[in-house]
């Protein structure tokens, strides 16, 4: 391709501003390429080490690792638009990451189907509203932060169809079938805010905890660590075949802490799920866990007041005989 230097003697004042001008292009060209490499190595890196980060900046980052796609994307589209081969290479890296990591959890079915007896569970943080309406219908309902300001609310809508209830500080368990064997669970927070409990459905006991772990705060994960961990020794130890947590873990489902208790049980949920905050939520710290079951469906039901959606599963069991 000709250039408009080829037709200038570059001795002449016009030759030199033609140098000058073809070198800082050249220049410009240099730096839109270092700045494109060093993006999409840096999302890689955020994506691929998040394990090894410091604390200050992984807790962050893996709550909301999902949306590293929109940086990502961006820095293609800036790639793609001008022209620059080293950013549309790089940029591969991130891209492929994310693939890898969450492309499964998009396309994933539902479990197969079974004979076998069907019921659905779910979970909301109340904050400062009350429950979804659709939860009336779910027969197993646990909630956190229930307050005296917002117990009329909950009651009113779970208590007609579910006879069965157990409370501990800010959690409660609503429940249509019979609870026994309620215990009142500290972990480690100096106050109750969990609780185990024996549940008597129609093809078998299942064990189920309502837990409200300790909060994150920018920098301080120490008291949801702590909680978790403490969690994590209670379920390990428990023998029983059917298992259930429900609540607000202030975990996200890509956080590595959470691999504690997902190394064991299964985390039932439909895609990114995000529950949190309820009115454009951006990450997962609500769970529905589970020990002995297969996910038929989940679903993260529409917002409320509150400051959390609920999340819903259905669950397949297997009869066995009651322990």
């Amino acid at each position: 391709m000709w250039h408009s230097a080829d037709f200038i003697n570059l001795s002449s004042p016009a030759g030199t501003v033609a140098r000058m001008l073809h070198e800082t292009a050249s220049q410009g060209h240099l730096a839109r390429d270092i700045a494109l490499a060093a993006s999409s190595l840096t999302l890689g890196a955020l994506l691929v080490a998040r394990r090894w980060l410091p604390e200050l900046i992984a807790q962050p980052v893996q709550s909301f690792l999902p949306w590293l796609l929109a940086p990502t994307l961006l820095v293609a589209a800036v790639a793609l638009a001008t022209g620059s081969r080293v950013g549309l290479l790089t940029v591969v890296l991130p891209i492929a990451t994310w693939a890898v990591l969450f492309v499964p959890q998009l396309v994933a079915g539902p479990g197969s189907e079974t004979d076998t007896g069907e019921f659905r569970v779910a979970t909301q943080n109340l904050g400062t509203g009350g429950p979804a309406p659709a939860l009336a219908d779910v027969p197993v309902v646990a909630v956190q932060e229930l307050t005296d300001r917002n117990r009329p609310a909950v009651t009113t809508t779970l208590d007609p169809a579910h006879p069965y209830v157990a409370t501990v500080g800010t959690v409660g368990l609503w429940s249509r079938y019979p609870l026994t064997d309620i215990q009142r669970l500290d972990l480690g927070q100096g106050w109750a805010r969990a609780l185990r409990t024996r549940m008597h459905t129609p093809t078998g006991d299942v064990t189920v905890y309502a837990v409200h772990l300790g909060s994150v705060r920018f920098g301080d994960t120490d008291s949801r660590n702590r909680t978790l961990r403490t969690l994590s020794d209670l379920i390990h130890q428990d023998p029983a075949d059917r298992l259930l947590i429900l609540g607000d873990l202030n975990t996200a489902s890509t956080d590595p802490h959470l691999s504690t208790l997902t190394d064991t049980l299964h985390d039932a949920r439909s895609g990114f799920g995000f529950t949190w905050p309820s009115p454009f939520p951006l990450t997962r710290p609500d769970h529905i866990l589970t020990r002995g079951f297969t996910t038929r469906a989940a679903t993260v039901l529409p917002p409320t007041a509150g400051g959390h959606r609920a999340t819903t599963a259905t669950l397949t069991q297997s009869p066995q005989d009651s322990r």
